[in-house]
């Protein structure tokens, strides 16, 4: 695919369309105008899968079209990250002539960052062998002379970490820099100058609170770190294992001490909340030491089920990032009985697609 494949000119029409249609679905709840976060027109993604295509003695990346139907060879591409399209062609040059790491090789997955490092997995349909890892260790070395690489390898119940299975992000965030710790296939921002501005207009709104926030689904802390500061004491729920691991790191890497993350899911915490059950891991936490009057949510694309839509009305403001508008305008339907929408942004993660990450701040009526 040829890295200008995508036309940038058509970028501030298409972000102006979303701004359009974000307005008309909000239309049943304000009138008010969405501040508008625009992303780069190129080199925007962090992040990308790329299948391997083997042919002969050539190979190379490709993407599916699904318009097409058919196989599109993507040797750059101009999305992701400048760091990911230059490790793209060093990799596959390293990999043709190698049939210790190419044999049956799928498929390539790249996490990069703003501060410079980047983490590539290779998943394959075989067992790895001591050749694999002899191979692997000698592509690294030849590798981290023009880059700072760490390697994966994954098979069927098989994962190989050469070094370490993460990176170390910096985000500027007014002025500040926070680090957050990355996991190797558990989720992260995509957009990284994107999220850089979510976490800015989500301080924003909490400027100058008062008492405690509670957070629901936090992740690996991204907003949780950066809201700390605006809080007494912030508690957070998030399920993943991995996740909750990376939270801590980041917790303890940028110093915050008013920070608690439980593991465990926000359906299971509702459940608590509400008296319904008792769970082990609430043991020697106590609740009532927190006094929250603001929570934060940024659900899957389900949005919230019902249990946690009773619960987050219960606060009196609610700051909620959706990535799926859809079904935030249907845990509006009840939000909207007790709150308001007092702010509403739209942040572009993935420019030139119809997608929408969109942001709420409600306040009690």
């Amino acid at each position: 695919m040829d890295l200008n494949a995508l036309d940038t000119t058509l970028y501030a029409s298409q972000l102006e369309a979303k701004r359009l249609k974000l307005k008309e679905l909000f239309k049943p709840f304000t009138t008010m105008e969405a501040e508008v976060f625009a992303s780069p027109e190129a080199h925007y993604r962090m992040r990308a899968e790329f299948r391997v295509w083997h042919e002969g003695e050539d190979m190379y990346y490709y993407m599916f079209d699904k318009v097409q139907d058919q196989k599109i060879r993507t040797d750059q591409y101009l999305p992701v990250s400048l760091l990911i399209n230059d490790m793209m062609k060093a990799l596959m040059e390293e990999l043709r002539p190698n049939l210790a790491l190419r044999k049956k090789l799928f498929q390539v997955d790249f996490l990069s960052t703003l501060s410079g490092e980047i983490l590539v997995s290779l998943l394959y349909h075989r067992q790895l062998d001591d050749a694999w890892i002899t191979e692997a260790k000698l592509l690294k070395e030849r590798l981290s002379s023009k880059f700072k690489v760490n390697l994966v390898g994954r098979a069927r119940k098989q994962k190989i970490d050469l070094d370490r299975d993460f990176v170390i992000e910096e985000l500027p965030v007014n002025g500040k820099k926070l680090l957050y710790k990355q996991i190797e296939n558990s989720f992260t921002q995509p957009n990284a100058q994107v999220a850089i501005k979510m976490l800015e207009w989500a301080i924003d709104c909490t400027k100058e609170s008062s008492g405690d926030l509670l957070e629901l689904y936090c992740g690996n802390g991204n907003f949780s770190i950066a809201l700390a500061p605006n809080f007494r004491k912030v508690l957070a729920t998030e399920l993943a294992g991995p996740s909750v691991e990376a939270a801590q790191y980041n917790i303890e890497v940028n110093g915050i001490t008013n920070l608690q993350i439980i593991r465990m899911s926000a359906e299971d915490f509702s459940d608590a909340m509400a008296g319904k059950r008792e769970y082990q891991r609430l043991r020697g936490i106590n609740l009532s030491d927190y006094e929250c009057s603001t929570i934060f949510v940024d659900p899957p694309r389900a949005g919230l089920d019902a249990n946690t839509v009773a619960l987050v009305q219960k606060y009196e403001r609610i700051l909620y990032i959706s990535c799926n508008p859809h079904t935030l305008i249907e845990n509006l339907e009840a939000l909207s009985s007790t709150h308001s929408i007092k702010r509403l942004a739209l942040f572009d993660q993935f420019p030139y697609t119809d997608h929408m990450e969109c942001g709420v701040l409600l306040c009690r009526n």
